[in-house]
């Protein structure tokens, strides 16, 4: 299975383990983080993958696993190691397209900001997410992504000159780079938008886009 969702979930426990826990806490044998990310990861390795999805199924799934639900059934079209491809990907229903590259979007920003996305592969499907939030009803992420893009391509050429494969090179592209200040207005957007709730509602409302029988 894919290890970059395996890396999304453990990041995610971490992001909420922050989210809720004090600065000044005593340490422990095995610490309350080490705990949440074997648990993170045992779960990863013994949920139910289904390679194939039914209306039944999906209405059957409970919230909290639906998206992973989605995204493994995604990944499951791809040959152990084969790599996603915008070519491929863009082949998948209007919401399985929309959950995909939003989700990815979403997991990219939160670990690196927006220059990590472009960065990375998953800037293949930045225009995706840009129509993809909007899809599920994220008319504000979807405008941001918007921006996001504009300003990547006006400085496209200036950013891919730090891309040779080094991590010296990917930490000087933040320096100076126009996108650090959407990564800013990307979390706040959170207090009016939950991702999470909108995919979630609009898969349980347009099943049929990712049924698989």
């Amino acid at each position: 299975m894919n290890k970059r969702i395996i890396t999304i979930m453990i990041l995610t426990s971490i992001l909420s383990f922050f989210g809720c826990k004090g600065k000044n806490e005593p340490n422990n044998e095995k610490s309350e983080m080490d705990l949440l990310i074997e648990k993170s990861i045992d779960e990863f390795n013994n949920r139910k993958i289904y390679k194939k999805l039914t209306p039944e199924i999906i209405t059957n799934i409970p919230d909290d696993k639906l998206e992973q639900a989605i995204m493994d059934n995604i990944d499951t079209y791809f040959e152990n190691g084969e790599h996603y491809t915008l070519d491929k990907i863009s082949k998948l229903t209007k919401g399985q397209q929309a959950v995909f590259s939003t989700w990815w979007l979403e997991a990219e920003v939160n670990n690196g900001g927006f220059n990590q996305f472009y960065f990375n592969s998953s800037g293949q499907y930045a225009e995706m997410a840009e129509i993809g939030f909007k899809t599920i009803g994220a008319e504000k992420f979807s405008g941001l992504t918007l921006r996001a893009n504009n300003l990547f391509t006006e400085n496209k050429e200036r950013l891919e000159e730090f891309d040779d494969g080094t991590m010296e090179s990917f930490s000087e592209s933040y320096k100076d780079n126009p996108l650090n200040d959407l990564d800013t207005e990307f979390y706040k957007l959170y207090d009016s938008e939950n991702i999470s709730d909108l995919r979630i509602k609009y898969i349980r409302e347009n099943n049929k886009e990712f049924t698989t029988e």
